[in-house]
């Protein structure tokens, strides 16, 4: 009657492996490794979106280990198309670097303006979606 159970048992059908706690078996679940990411703003913004308002996408990633690859392309889309916006709305505005040297106030305020512009674009496309 007194039958030792195994202490591992690996599942057929999925492949999880399980260990003996007590009488339970409990799976041994690891993460996939993942290369160190920097994340840069636009990195951290869609973060921090994925985990607020969509927490099921944000743990499917996490758990196949796609999360880190998809911030870099989300930061790397997000750099390359907000220093685009930028170029063209420059253009749009006639803003020259000559203005810099005679209106430098000017200067700033519109291209704060074209940044700000540029990024709302950026996170209506890529970040908040």
């Amino acid at each position: 009657m007194n039958k030792e159970l195994p202490k591992t048992k690996i599942d057929e059908r999925t492949g999880i492996e399980y260990h003996l706690e007590g009488d339970y078996y409990i799976p041994n679940l690891v993460m996939p490794k993942q290369e160190k990411l920097i994340l840069n703003k636009y990195g951290r913004m869609r973060l921090n979106y994925l985990k607020e308002h969509k927490k099921a996408e944000y743990t499917i990633m996490l758990m196949n280990g796609t999360l880190n690859a998809h911030l870099k392309e989300i930061q790397e889309t997000a750099d390359n198309r907000v220093q685009k916006i930028i170029s063209e709305l420059k253009e749009k505005s006639n803003l020259t670097e000559d203005m810099k040297n005679t209106d430098m106030l000017y200067w700033v305020g519109t291209m704060n303006s074209i940044k700000a512009q540029a990024e709302e674009i950026i996170f209506s496309e890529l970040i908040y979606i």
